[in-house]
């Protein structure tokens, strides 16, 4: 079951957002003493992450992962987590930051993340983002990394630029504790009515989702 809170605009959603991935970062960190947290990639996520950038939290025991990254050279700009890094990372206090080092092509830099997480048992909350064909981290609709059942799987034929990419594979998002999404905009507004009427795209396909949304995505 999907959860929605629907707020005016979308920088309202994006501090609603980070508000609540605040709460279940410190609700992790009292329960489990640690927060593993996988970040979305693309322009959306920015305001929320300047939000989150200035509460008080337990920086030193939050794990961050990019969801997804791009087959692009070290420091590409439209390289996931250099967004990361320039609107969170570089912001805060302390951390674990993990990436994916793509640089070093796509099934090496498979190889490499998942040793680099083979101690990361469930994922506390994955904060993920949704085109507007349904799609979650870079798991396509009718892309053959949906039915791969790695923890973390190659991503090839992307219907968007750069062909290749490396994802969380759709068991690992599933098992996340919590999973959350931030859109907004007329142009998700379509979408978002497939996935209220439960069809089967890749968004749908992860369990529930706490969605934060304007009032523009849900006319």
């Amino acid at each position: 079951m999907h959860h929605w809170v629907v707020n005016k605009n979308f920088k309202d959603a994006s501090k609603a957002a980070a508000e609540f991935l605040a709460e279940a970062i410190r609700k992790s960190v009292t329960e489990r003493g640690v927060c593993h947290v996988i970040l979305p990639g693309g322009k959306s996520p920015a305001q929320c992450l300047h939000y989150l950038s200035v509460m008080d939290l337990p920086w030193e025991k939050i794990h961050w992962y990019p969801g997804d990254e791009r087959v692009l050279p070290e420091g590409d700009f439209e390289r996931n987590d250099v967004m990361l890094r320039k609107n969170l990372w570089s912001k805060i206090p302390a951390g674990v930051f993990h990436t994916i080092p793509t640089e070093q092509g796509t099934e090496k830099s498979v190889d490499l993340f998942k040793s680099e997480i083979k101690d990361l048992d469930v994922i506390d909350v994955a904060f993920l983002g949704m085109g507007e064909d349904g799609h979650t981290a870079s798991l396509f609709p009718q892309n053959e990394a949906l039915n791969d059942e790695r923890d973390i799987v190659p991503v090839y034929n992307s219907p968007k630029p750069p062909n290749e990419r490396v994802s969380f594979g759709i068991n690992k998002l599933v098992e996340a504790r919590i999973r959350m999404v931030l859109t907004g905009g007329k142009s998700k507004a379509d979408i978002l009515s497939c996935i209220k009427q439960g069809e089967n795209l890749p968004i749908n396909s992860i369990g529930d989702v706490y969605w934060f949304v304007d009032q523009a995505a849900v006319l």
